[in-house]
Formats: C-alpha cells, structure tokens, sequence
C-alpha cells in the first residue's frame, strides 16, 4: 500500500532557555518555551517564573527579579529542532519560526531532509529553503521501488504496452537506475521519504 502523506503527530519545536548567569553561578533557573517565541523571552520571564531566589553581583539573595543582575539567556535543551548542541535563542527562534511555516504533517520530512545534510540552506544561514523543500520533496512511501511504480504509472511509461509484456519489466532495475536522481531517508512510520535531487 502506498503511504504518500505522513500521519500527523505532535511535532512542536520546544527549547527550554536558561538563565546564562544562574548557570555560571551553579544554578538551574529556566523554562520551556516554543521555540518560535525563544527571541522574546527576558531573564524576567525566567525569574518571575518561579526560578528562585537570586543573588546578585555581591553575593546578596533576593526573593524577586529586582534583585537579578542577570541578562544573558541560552538554549541549553531542546525538543524537534535539527540542531546539535546548544544555541542561542534567536537561532532557536529561527528555525521555531521556519518550523511554524511548514504544514504538520511535512515536518518530519523537512527535520529528515536537513539532518540528512543533503538540503539547499536559505542565504547564508543554516535554516533550508523552504521553497527548494517543496520543489523536492517528493511524499513518504513505504519504499522507493513503490515510488518509482506509481511515477511510472503517472507519467505512463508503459501506456500502449500489452499487459503479457509488463510482467517481463524489470521493476528493480528501473528503481534502482531512478534512485540516482532521488535521496531517501527513513521516516519514523517505517517507509522512508523521498526527495528529487535538483
């Protein structure tokens, strides 16, 4: 059976954004947040957030942000975002913002499509282009020989052949010559996705 759109799941991009100068102190002060948002949150949203006490340059513990000479904020974690390591949170923004632009059910295949290392970055950046995405991303199948029969049955490579000599067609040998203008990779629902290469 042919499986060309995935299954929605939840595929939210979520960091969870540190206070940078809680952390060189030796404490955890953070939240979780979507990632799309991680450009607007201050070291107040941390701190009001029930982060704790704070001690300030001297060494004095507060109970409020007043109290808090803290400014930086980091993304020490996160969750649906294909990046290695920590970041900072307008990068996270970024690709939170990137994210929100594609339809859920094409975000496993974007996050596939970068992790693969093979994709097409917008400008100067890492973030894909989101316009070279759709230009190749071809749907999610249950292989790529499944991929190749309905193409070939789209464009009608085999109209006007009688029925007794499509039996004798090499399937696997078409598939396999097709996949050197095509990249795959797995999919989570077991099939894999498939790309056009430009």
């Amino acid at each position: 059976m042919t499986t060309n759109t995935m299954t929605a799941t939840d595929t939210t991009a979520r960091v969870w954004i540190g206070c940078l100068g809680c952390y060189n102190d030796g404490r955890l002060v953070g939240e979780w947040f979507a990632a799309a948002d991680a450009d607007t949150v201050t070291t107040q949203d941390l701190h009001d957030a029930g982060g704790g006490p704070t001690v300030n340059a001297g060494g004095y513990v507060g109970t409020g942000w007043d109290e808090s000479p803290h400014e930086e904020l980091w993304v020490m974690d996160f969750e649906g975002l294909p990046i290695s390591g920590e970041c900072s949170p307008a990068e996270a923004a970024g690709w939170g913002q990137l994210l929100d632009e594609v339809d859920d059910w094409q975000r496993e295949a974007l996050l596939a499509w970068v992790r693969s290392g093979d994709y097409t970055a917008e400008g100067t950046g890492n973030l894909p282009s989101l316009s070279d995405f759709e230009d190749q991303y071809a749907g999610e199948w249950d292989s790529f020989r499944e991929y190749a029969e309905e193409l070939a049955d789209d464009i009608g490579m085999l109209a006007g052949v009688l029925d007794e000599f499509v039996g004798y067609f090499n399937w696997s040998a078409w598939a396999r010559d097709l996949a050197y203008d095509y990249m795959t990779t797995d999919s989570p629902n077991g099939g894999v996705f498939v790309f056009r290469s430009l």
